[in-house]
């Protein structure tokens, strides 16, 4: 993948036109396979085989990450696979190869053939804002599947894949999106395949079955119909009352059950609810409730891929204190967690906004806004001490937690870092505007604020 122009091969049975791009027709994904790697892969495929050969494509080491369009129709699988449709403007195909191109040179082949996260996550950089969607599968146990987790990971288990997904979201690298089911999974196997069934509740029984019954008004006695025939005559058995009139003497409930096996006699059944994969029998308050959502990459998410999973600059600031947004916020309750109890330590917070951060971003293009943020990190690193710690919520968004630093060292500070702005003017991003908002404790802090509404209250500062 080293020309300008990318090579692009065409699987089906008649090349797809593009009056300017000189596409190689292939028969099947194993002839593709069989020759020179190509760049992009156009399928002129129905939808089911296109699936089919999206699969096959994605799973294979040379085509995972690489851009494939469809040509015809597509279902939810080829959705979940694909690029989506084939643009229809060449040009528009070509810069999202550029882009594709750029962004694919700052990962770490080494590190995405290890690690099945990082697969995952720079599957969806490469071609934001892409999901990994649910698909209806009722052939699954579960009823959906993620066909792109399955592809990149190479496990077929759905509960290693639910790890992968849960991990990246604890991580903060992925976001759920909208909700658009909720299961019930059996506990013990996690199967959805469930049969609800009406059963004894005194010895669980199914043999059960509806018992025309009477109520008598006089006394309440509830019993089945039979009891209450004596010569041709409604009688209640209890208190021996002659029932006359339905509605004034007595009437009938609704329903009313009598199991075949212990002959006990009850209005209302129990509900079991019995996997039709393992057998194990629940009550339907014991199952396990899975939401079904599609997942976004986020903005930290997409710095991890921008840094290549381990760059240089994050190795530095990891060992200078970068952390994840959660454990950064834990650490700041607990200081303000201490203020309250004991009237220290004394600390600061920090927050930096690279206004048009990610506009600049776009404009630099990948390569240049890499060395822009690297230079950026080397600097602001120069006043660091060990103790310090920092997070990034976003790509425009910085955090400094800055312990046994008063209002005159936050000051220090913040002079310190406004010189960053040199580094803009030099690159050619003009439009970025550097903005910061701190506080000191105890004197700038609220009562009964949390970290999470202390930081809300500094962006606010910053937007």
């Amino acid at each position: 993948m080293t020309s300008t122009s990318p090579r692009i091969a065409s699987i089906g049975p008649a090349q797809h036109a593009f009056a300017h791009q000189n596409v190689e027709g292939c028969e099947s994904v194993t002839s593709l396979l069989a020759g020179p790697r190509y760049d992009v892969v156009l399928l002129n495929l129905p939808a089911p085989l296109a699936a089919q050969a999206l699969r096959e494509l994605r799973q294979h080491a040379l085509y995972r990450f690489n851009l494939i369009y469809c040509a015809q129709a597509e279902d939810p699988l080829c959705e979940a696979l694909s690029d989506g449709p084939v643009p229809v403007d060449p040009q528009q195909l070509l810069a999202e190869f550029q882009n594709w191109k750029e962004r694919y040179s700052q990962l770490d082949e080494r590190v995405l053939q290890e690690r099945a996260e990082a697969r995952l996550l720079a599957w969806l950089w490469l071609r934001l804002p892409r999901q990994v969607r649910a698909v209806r599968n009722p052939q699954a146990a579960g009823y959906y599947e993620y066909p792109l987790l399955a592809a990149l990971t190479g496990e077929d288990r759905r509960g290693s894949q639910m790890v992968l997904l849960q991990l990246a979201t604890q991580q903060g690298y992925l976001a759920e999106g909208a909700l658009i089911d909720r299961l019930r999974l059996c506990s013990n196997c996690g199967s959805g395949r469930l049969n609800y069934i009406d059963v004894c509740p005194e010895c669980q029984s199914i043999g059960i079955a509806r018992e025309p019954s009477l109520h008598c008004f006089v006394c309440g006695h509830v019993g089945p119909q039979e009891r209450f025939l004596k010569d041709g005559a409604l009688l209640c058995p209890n208190c021996m009352t002659r029932l006359r009139h339905i509605g004034s003497d007595y009437d009938r409930p609704m329903e009313n059950y009598r199991c075949r096996d212990c002959r006990a006699f009850f209005v209302d059944a129990k509900v079991q609810a019995r996997c039709l994969d393992c057998g194990e029998a629940h009550a339907p308050d014991e199952l396990r409730v899975f939401e079904v959502r599609n997942y976004t990459l986020t903005d930290s998410g997409r710095l991890h891929c921008r840094q290549g999973f381990g760059a240089v600059a994050s190795e530095q600031l990891n060992a200078l204190g970068l952390i994840s947004v959660g454990t950064f916020r834990y650490l700041l309750d607990w200081l303000l967690q201490l203020q309250v109890r004991h009237d220290e330590p004394l600390f600061s917070l920090l927050g930096l906004r690279f206004v048009n951060f990610a506009k600049a971003l776009e404009s630099l293009g990948e390569q240049q806004a890499t060395l822009l943020v690297d230079s950026l990190v080397d600097r602001l690193l120069e006043g660091m001490r060990t103790t310090d710690r920092c997070t990034r919520t976003n790509e425009e968004c910085l955090w400094l937690l800055l312990p046994y630093t008063g209002e005159e060292g936050l000051n220090t500070v913040k002079g310190r870092i406004s010189k960053l702005e040199e580094l803009f003017a030099a690159s050619g991003a003009h439009e970025i505007v550097l903005r910061m908002a701190g506080v000191t404790a105890p004197g700038g802090l609220l009562e009964g604020e949390s970290a999470e509404l202390l930081m809300a209250r500094l962006t606010g500062e910053l937007d």
